[in-house]
């Protein structure tokens, strides 16, 4: 969940106490835009309770199902989109600039696998999506180097073969194993990432295209939308004769990786070509959301948790699930978490846990005297 600018914006404590634009050069709206809809639509499948029935365009109750699997491959989409946009964006960086922003990018991942983890040991019962994300990030670091038509070609396979291979790891005996489940946690295989590298293939092939184009957008999302349409329509549709086709949300399906990643790609377009447009101030403060993804994710994290700190502390018996959903937590989440992020983006800039990870990492693995070298990635 990386910043959406290749560090635009300055990390040295001074700059960090003034206030970012979210306009700010070599910032993408329409990127924040998404992620911002990503962090809501988290928000929804952790505590709005999903219906039995499938979503159905006329059935408003299924609506929610719309973000149920969606979000996080969304998030994982746009994780892809930041490393790119890290390493140059379109014009990619080459040499030691490559190396140190690669070195740059390890800090991250291990500093996201961190929280993580410390999340997974809260009694928030939530499949915490950021140990995964770590473990992404250092996977994705070798297509970073790649030309971008053999990291399409990569996302492309990952979608197509790595089911088969995520099926065959959960009917395996390992899991049987004592700690499996611990394993399960720290490796964030709930998101497997030997199939999730297909989102963020992806995501570093959009962020290397030239997406404030409209023209290279509306192709975006035109893609995406057919790729939409063939997993979830055509591919998943055969999952009752082969159950690895299956588009259905968190099955690791050919059907979803295909149908759902295609739609994180055509979202992602389709907010870059709503931020060409004056709509860009009006859903600015989902934007300031999406300009600190992290910290919004955690920050809800921790409200639960709180709660059931509380709770503990009161009766013998919390149900952390049901007790808290009970609360019809959704919309107190959302338009709370969407002030704070938005007064802190007005008044400071860069997010609290955003800010702490980029200074880290530049202050382990600081960047050279000569600017990076940069190559056209028009490949």
């Amino acid at each position: 969940m990386a910043a959406a600018s290749a560090e635009a914006v300055g990390v040295g404590p001074m700059r960090f106490l003034r206030r970012a634009s979210l306009d700010a050069p070599g910032r993408e709206s329409g990127v924040d835009l998404a992620r911002g809809l990503a962090v809501f639509g988290m928000f929804a499948a952790h505590v709005v309770t999903m219906p039995t029935e499938a979503f159905t365009w006329s059935d408003p109750a299924t609506w929610v199902q719309a973000v149920n699997g969606t979000s996080s491959i969304l998030f994982a989409t746009l994780a892809g989109v930041s490393l790119a946009l890290l390493t140059g964006g379109n014009r990619r960086l080459r040499g030691a600039a490559m190396t140190g922003a690669s070195w740059r990018i390890v800090v991250r991942a291990v500093m996201i696998w961190i929280i993580g983890v410390l999340l997974v040991f809260t009694p928030v019962p939530v499949y915490v999506i950021l140990p995964a994300y770590g473990v992404l990030f250092l996977v994705a670091i070798p297509l970073l180097r790649l030309r971008t038509g053999v990291v399409i070609a990569t996302s492309v396979t990952a979608a197509i073969v790595m089911p088969f291979v995520v099926y065959a790891i959960n009917d395996s005996a390992v899991w049987a194993m004592p700690g499996s489940d611990l394993a399960a946690d720290l490796l964030g295989w709930h998101y497997p990432f030997v199939l999730w590298i297909a989102f963020i293939a992806a995501g570093i092939a959009i962020g290397r295209a030239r997406m404030s184009r409209p023209r290279v957008a509306i192709a975006l999302v035109m893609v995406g939308s057919g790729l939409a349409v063939l997993g979830r329509y055509v591919i998943g549709a055969r999952e009752q004769a082969w159950p690895v086709l299956s588009a259905a949300p968190h099955s690791g399906g050919i059907g979803e990786a295909v149908g759902t990643g295609g739609l994180a790609v055509a979202i992602i377009a389709g907010c870059v070509l709503m931020c060409r447009t004056p709509v860009r101030y009006f859903v600015w403060p989902i934007r300031a959301i999406g300009s600190m993804p992290l910290t919004a994710y955690v920050a809800q994290l921790m409200v639960w948790n709180i709660w059931i700190w509380r709770e503990e502390a009161r009766t013998e018996f919390v149900d952390p699930i049901a007790g808290f959903v009970a609360l019809e937590p959704f919309w107190p989440l959302t338009v709370g978490i969407l002030l704070a992020c938005s007064a802190w983006a007005w008044l400071v800039g860069r997010g609290p846990l955003e800010w702490v990870l980029a200074v880290t990492a530049r202050a382990i693995v600081p960047e050279s005297a000569g600017r990076a070298r940069r190559s056209d990635t028009r490949d």
